[in-house]
């Protein structure tokens, strides 16, 4: 009996219709979930800038004309992820209370301007096992016209353009105007010190009278044939210092050639102790030994009879020169009393003594010594003697 209500489509049995339907719509259910699997880590995902914790341990003390500020440098951001690298470093004074952290309405208020701004790619040059140091100068602005003041600093860092840390902490230095460094710093070389002499500063950094105390030397001792710029990586020691009405200072402690770099430092005194200025302009030199000898002393001659198979000659001795670096000695001769002569040995004689055989009877010599160090510099001449053989071979003075 034919089923007018069936809509099977002709030639196409109703089962076979319903399994496609069934494969279309499991198809199509398949090709979604697949899409949208795929497409999932391509949508734009909202990323936040990394925040540094907030520095927590800034502390500022007054190093000579500089507040040396310092604290540990953060490792991570807020959401506790290490950062990828060292931190942008901010450096701002701020009017606010020592030991007070600002709010974040701190941040765009006037009583914060900032100072200085570290990048990144040069903290590593302030900083030692994470701990961050830097010295920021005082100037008179710093001082208002009063020889102290307190001021306050704060730090922000940042791994990001986009969005600095809080405030640190706030941290209070209480800083003293010393003395302007000294400018005119200059040294002069003699045969026994380096003597140094300087002007003493009138002002200090606040622009007011200067109540200097004394003066300390320091000297730095780069290696042998170091550059000038050896002094930033050589420890400079204090050699000696010197009363409030001396401005001269003598460094015999030293030796010709080698490298030596000077600088003074004024030196006032504060409630909380001694502080010392700034360095000087240096002073770098390597002292040369430029300084003969004395002239040695005692010259007398001898003339000592042929003796056997040795011939009649004159025999020369002086006094022991005293120098501390004395080399050896030279002999000069001449036939006439107002003629220099010439050298008679061929190397410098190591002892004061001196044999001339080259002597003639009937002629009389005229004989001077002179001492050289190893430098090479040599004394003037010493007083001249005569000494002469008779054809008689007899003995005269």
């Amino acid at each position: 009996m034919e089923n007018r209500n069936s809509k099977e489509a002709p030639g196409i049995p109703l089962s076979r219709k319903r399994r496609y339907v069934r494969c279309a719509l499991a198809f199509s259910i398949f090709c979604g979930c697949f899409l949208v699997a795929c497409a999932s880590p391509s949508d734009p995902v909202e990323r936040k800038p990394p925040v540094p914790l907030a520095v927590k341990d800034l502390a500022a003390d007054q190093s000579r004309g500089d507040v040396v500020l310092s604290f540990t440098l953060p490792k991570e951001t807020v959401d506790r992820r290490p950062l990828a690298e060292l931190p942008t470093v901010e450096i701002y004074r701020t009017g606010g209370q020592a030991g007070v952290p600002h709010g974040p309405a701190a941040k765009n208020g006037t009583n914060s301007t900032l100072l200085v701004t570290i990048p990144s790619a040069m903290v590593d040059q302030y900083s030692n096992q994470g701990t961050f140091r830097y010295a920021y100068p005082l100037a008179a602005s710093d001082f208002a016209g009063k020889d102290d003041q307190t001021i306050s600093y704060l730090v922000r860092t940042r791994a990001s353009e986009k969005r600095e840390s809080a405030d640190s902490n706030v941290a209070a230095a209480h800083v003293y105007a010393v003395a302007k460094p000294i400018e005119d710093l200059k040294a002069d070389v003699t045969q026994t010190a380096v003597v140094l002499s300087w002007s003493a500063p009138e002002q200090n950094l606040a622009g007011t009278a200067s109540a200097i105390t004394g003066y300390k030397v320091y000297r730095t001792s780069p290696a042998s044939g170091a550059a000038e710029g050896a002094r930033a990586n050589a420890a400079p020691a204090q050699i000696g210092e010197t009363p409030a009405g001396s401005t001269t200072f003598s460094d015999a402690n030293f030796e010709f050639g080698s490298n030596y770099v000077y600088d003074v430092r004024s030196v006032v005194q504060a409630p909380n102790g001694a502080l010392e200025s700034a360095d000087s302009n240096a002073v770098s030199l390597t002292p040369k030994d430029i300084f003969p000898p004395a002239a040695p002393q005692g010259l007398e001659v001898v003339f000592v009879p042929a003796q056997g198979d040795v011939a009649a000659h004159l025999e020369l001795s002086w006094a022991i020169s005293p120098e501390t670096d004395l080399a050896g000695y030279n002999v000069y001769r001449s036939g006439d009393e107002n003629v220099s002569g010439t050298r008679q040995n061929n190397e410098l004689l190591p002892t004061p003594a001196f044999r001339d055989m080259n002597v003639e009877p009937g002629h009389r010599y005229f004989y001077t010594v002179t001492a050289v160090d190893r430098s090479g510099n040599e004394s003037a001449r010493s007083e001249i003697v005569s000494g002469s053989v008779q054809a008689s071979n007899q003995n005269t003075p």
